[in-house]
């Protein structure tokens, strides 16, 4: 008699992950400040607006009125939920450039401090107050 369950084998696919979506109030707006970043075309206007980045990986934005932003770093009722996380370079000086650039498209700061390059990442709010990181590439 066989096992019929292999501890090795992968799981089953039961579904393949279409898109993240970000509620905003302005779905447009949003879109324009991520493809600044990680590049892509934007799909779509209104209530909702998709940014197909490069490599197909899809970014979506809905419109919510009474958006309350997630209050970084919080693990109550108010929790970031979930945040994306962008390779920025391979060196501190890339990771500086990267820094540079998205505080200039309306990012502010939330948590900078590498721990004297100790740490591979820095967390930052997009204009809408939505978490991301850039990270080194280990």
């Amino acid at each position: 008699m066989t096992d019929q369950h292999d501890a090795t084998a992968p799981p089953a696919l039961v579904a393949r992950l279409r898109n993240v979506v970000f509620d905003c109030p302005r779905p447009r707006e949003l879109a324009e400040f991520y493809a600044q970043i990680i590049g892509g075309t934007i799909e779509g206007d209104g209530d909702w607006v998709d940014l197909v980045a490069p490599g197909r990986v899809k970014v979506s934005f809905q419109r919510v009125s009474d958006l309350r932003p997630p209050e970084w770093p919080r693990a109550d009722a108010n929790a970031q939920q979930l945040h994306l996380d962008l390779d920025a370079g391979r060196t501190t000086e890339e990771l500086d450039a990267a820094e540079e650039k998205v505080l200039a498209l309306g990012a502010r700061p939330l948590d900078v401090d590498d721990d004297g390059g100790k740490r591979d990442f820095r967390v930052y709010a997009d204009p809408v107050g939505h978490p991301f990181c850039l990270c080194k590439i280990p």
